[in-house]
């Protein structure tokens, strides 16, 4: 038969006989195909089948898996559902000469995790022709040979099974043998008797037919050499020999041991032994003893390769009589192979947040081991918090136990290991990576629960006053802080005129300059916000502290410096030693050892007469007042801070020693020495006369009787009194350190030459003191306006209301001319 008729007969007959049956047992499906299909064959539409939803096998993870092989013989479309194959499947290659050949197939499905077992019945179709160990097989034959003597023949072997197999064997037809076929042997029978001399050789056509269709077949030749008499065969003490073989066993051990024994003598029993009927995969494994039919191992035994050998053994004489015993060698299962796991899915990495219970992969476990020896436990030792469930068959299902926390634990490696039931165990591992993703379940937290910055007024605009810094577990973009100043004000400005924020590095910046005296301290509210979704934040307070400067220098209130204006006090000529004169009141914007101030007298008509307390201000007399001293002194006063570097202010205090009003007129030569003005000579001598006048006009009115009231007074027994509202805002309180008071005030007296009134004013300090823009007019008319203008001031002991009004506008015409006198005069204290 032809090759080209051959495959013809052959396609005719695959598209016959494939059939699909389809059956559900216990929820699994079966499907009968035939051997040799083409790649992409469709099988059988699984998810019909299985009334599965043909849209979730793609977001199910649909797959097959096979037990026991590495080699996938089908998959699975997920856009039809079909199974179709993927690799040749031959029969022969996968089950050998069993009567039935089943491939089981897992169809796994996740989420929820099921599993369906599907039989793949394969069926023999006839693809090998019979086939003969050898192409030419000898034979002699003793031309002694009885009629009805019967010659055992190599049997065909065809790798088929059942109709596809050997089905029957055609004899060549020849005048001398028959062919005699039964279930066991293939035997020429000889029909008629030999005759050496007629015909020496004998050629013999033998073939071996299958029952498949289109019908194989297979040939072998045999040629008989006609012999003298050998007519015994060899005849084997069994007719099947039976072995069990632990696997793995070492080349050169020793199966079983075979024998035939040959009536004939000499040449004629010579017996030798040859393996027969051997598969070309085993024909390497073992070896038989020519000589002695001891069968040995020579290749590697393996189980799970093959579980048995089924073989025939030979015996022939010397003169090639032969005869044939069946050989099984069952091998037994040894626990050589560790369970092997597979991680069929994975989900990682999971979120922090997952509950407890939840799947996040799928191992599958598989032993090629059999019986007790395939048999797996699947554990996790670690404590971690996941633990393996068993789902069907050999699946496991990897879930969490408790709540993850990526903070904590961002990656997890986690060790599974398998463990057979053999003798001894065997165990196997495999390490599982599971990241952790994380979720923004963390506010940002400052390293310190607040924060102080200490700066220094006058500061530079962009100068860093501190740092804060936030620290926030989570991962990335939930992880990265954001820094910004939170709304409020201070001193009725907004919070961001002030400072700022650096969003990045938490740095915080002043935005101005800051002045100490119009504020020390101030608060402010940092938020900290990460980039989460939603973001997660926290807040901080800053205090904000800002420290003194010596940037103010002490400011004289009285006398004040201003110009050229000086201040004049009168004092007396009985004044003692320590007697207090008069008072310089400073005070400085500065706080702490900057406002500290002291008092010194850096030039004076003499030296030795007056001192001013350092830290009070108070000018007094050193010594009791002497006739040698000069009626007109001079003092010039230095008011120093104790900042670093210290500042300090100056003025200039002019004292008169004289006992009364008739001496005053001394007082030009001191105006006249300061201005030399002719205008002031004018008004000096109009003094004179004026006060010669009111002393004498005293004296006489103190001689009335009902006017004797006395009240003896000294001059350095009070001050110009001082009001509070002169003093200039944010001026700082400090005791002690020169800062004046705001009920500091002085009192003016005045006393005649012959003591026997005084007059004491009360007007206000600024009843008293004569403003430093105003100068003496120049217009003798100009002189009466004051008297026009004033009111009664004074307060006196007796009922006199002529008298004070005079005396007031004496007091009133003194007073610019003394200011004249000296330029700018800004206070008077007292004058006669």
């Amino acid at each position: 038969m032809g090759d080209k008729g051959y495959s013809s007969l052959r396609l005719i007959f695959c598209i016959a006989s494939f059939t699909v049956a389809l059956h559900l047992v216990n929820g699994d499906l079966s499907y009968s195909i035939p051997e040799e299909m083409k790649r992409e064959s469709v099988i059988g539409n699984i998810a019909k089948d299985l009334g599965l939803d043909l849209r979730t096998l793609s977001s199910r993870k649909a797959r097959v898996d096979f037990e026991g092989t590495r080699k996938r013989y089908s998959d699975i479309n997920l856009s039809t559902g079909d199974l179709i194959t993927s690799e040749r499947m031959d029969r022969e290659s996968v089950c050998g000469k069993k009567p039935s050949c089943v491939v089981k197939v897992d169809l796994v499905l996740e989420n929820p995790l099921e599993l369906h077992r599907v039989s793949l019945h394969i069926q023999d179709v006839n693809d090998n022709s019979p086939k003969f160990k050898k192409q030419l097989i000898e034979m002699e034959i003793r031309e002694s040979a009885d009629k009805g003597n019967r010659f055992s023949i190599e049997e065909a072997h065809d790798a088929d099974i059942g109709q596809n197999a050997v089905q029957r064997y055609n004899l060549q037809k020849n005048d001398n043998f028959i062919l005699a076929v039964d279930s066991n042997n293939v035997e020429l029978v000889l029909e008629n008797k030999l005759d050496r001399e007629k015909q020496k050789y004998i050629n013999l056509l033998l073939t071996a037919l299958d029952g498949g269709s289109p019908q194989r077949s297979g040939t072998v030749v045999i040629h008989v050499t006609v012999l003298d008499a050998n007519d015994n065969a060899p005849v084997f003490s069994q007719a099947v020999y039976k072995a069990r073989l632990p696997e793995n066993s070492p080349p050169g051990t020793i199966v079983i041991n075979v024998s035939a024994n040959d009536a004939d003598e000499g040449v004629n029993g010579d017996v030798t032994y040859e393996l027969s009927h051997v598969s070309d995969e085993d024909v390497n494994v073992f070896i038989i003893d020519p000589k002695t039919g001891e069968i040995k191992v020579t290749g590697v035994i393996d189980f799970e390769e093959s579980s048995s050998f089924d073989m025939r053994a030979e015996a022939k004489d010397g003169l090639g009589l032969t005869s044939y015993a069946k050989v099984i060698i069952d091998v037994t299962d040894i626990n050589d192979n560790a369970p092997v796991i597979y991680l069929k899915s994975l989900t990682s990495p999971i979120p922090e947040n997952v509950s407890p219970g939840t799947e996040v992969g799928i191992i599958n476990v598989q032993d090629r081991d059999s019986e007790t020896n395939r048999q797996v436990r699947c554990f996790i030792q670690q404590q971690v918090p996941f633990k393996l469930v068993t789902s069907i068959k050999n699946y496991y299902s990897l879930v969490t136990t408790g709540q993850l926390d990526r903070e904590l634990e961002s990656d997890y490696n986690i060790t599974i290991t398998a463990t057979d039931e053999g003798s001894p165990p065997l165990s196997s591992f495999k390490t599982v990576q599971l990241s952790v993703a994380d979720i923004n379940d963390n506010p940002p937290v400052f390293e310190e629960q607040s924060y102080s910055a200490y700066v220094t007024e006058n500061n530079k605009p962009g100068s860093t006053l501190c740092s804060v810094a936030a620290r926030d577990p989570d991962w990335r973009q939930n992880g990265t802080v954001v820094y910004s100043l939170l709304p409020g004000e201070v001193n009725g400005a907004p919070v961001s005129s002030y400072l700022s924020v650096n969003g990045d590095t938490g740095v915080i910046h002043a935005v101005r300059s800051f002045d100490y005296e119009q504020f020390r301290s101030f608060k402010v509210h940092v938020m900290a916000r990460d980039n989460g979704s939603p973001p997660l934040s926290s807040n901080v307070t800053v205090s904000v502290f800002v420290s003194d400067v010596n940037d103010n220098s002490p400011q004289i209130l009285y006398p004040a410096p201003e110009g050229n204006s000086f201040m004049t006090e009168l004092v007396p000529k009985a004044a003692h030693g320590g007697s207090l004169v008069s008072k310089v009141i400073a005070v400085d914007a500065d706080s702490g050892q900057n406002a500290w101030l002291s008092y010194h007298i850096v030039k004076s008509t003499d030296p030795g007469l007056f001192t001013i307390g350092l830290h009070t201000g108070e000018i007094r007399t050193q010594r009791d007042i002497s006739e040698s001293d000069s009626m007109k002194q001079n003092l010039i006063v230095s008011v120093k801070d104790n900042g670093q570097p210290s500042l300090s202010a100056t003025c200039s205090m002019y004292l008169l020693i004289s006992d009364n009003l008739a001496e005053v007129p001394e007082l030009k030569d001191i105006f006249y020495e300061e201005k030399n003005s002719k205008l002031t000579s004018y008004l000096i001598i109009a003094l004179v006369s004026v006060s010669t006048f009111f002393l004498t006009f005293i004296i006489i009115i103190l001689g009335v009787r009902f006017c004797r009231r006395r009240k003896p007074r000294l001059l350095f027994d009070g001050a110009v009194a001082i009001p509070s509202a002169y003093l200039p805002p944010n001026y700082a309180d400090v005791d002690g350190t020169g800062t004046l008071r705001s009920t500091y005030n002085y009192d003016a007296y005045l006393t005649t030459g012959s003591r026997t009134s005084d007059f004491k004013f009360v007007s206000s300090y600024n009843d008293n003191t004569l403003p430093a823009d105003q100068s003496l007019r120049k217009s003798p008319s100009d002189f009466a306006d004051p008297f026009d203008d004033l009111e009664p001031s004074v307060e006196v002991g007796f009922g006199c209301p002529t008298f004070v009004q005079y005396l007031s506008q004496v007091m009133n015409i003194i007073d610019p001319i003394s200011e004249s006198a000296e330029g700018d005069v800004e206070n008077v204290s007292s004058v006669p």
